[in-house]
């Protein structure tokens, strides 16, 4: 799939799981399972929880996506 495909949604992360994998709670509560991009596996980018995130979702399975942009504080 196309980058250009995938949507992008905001939320912040709520839980954090062993192997990399972040819940990430959107606004109209529904939680999100998610992986860190490689971009920011590559320039060591931490996030925690309590951060505020955008995540890419594809539109045949919206309950997976990948963590692209942490936003500063």
């Amino acid at each position: 799939m196309a980058k250009d495909d995938l949507v992008m949604i905001e939320g912040k992360v709520s839980d954090l799981k062993g192997g990399g994998i972040y819940f990430i709670a959107i606004e109209n509560g529904v939680n999100i399972k998610a992986k860190l991009c490689g971009k920011m596996k590559r320039f060591n980018i931490k996030v925690v929880v309590g951060d505020r995130v955008t995540v890419s979702v594809s539109p045949y399975d919206p309950t997976h996506g990948l963590i692209t942009h942490r936003f500063k504080i």
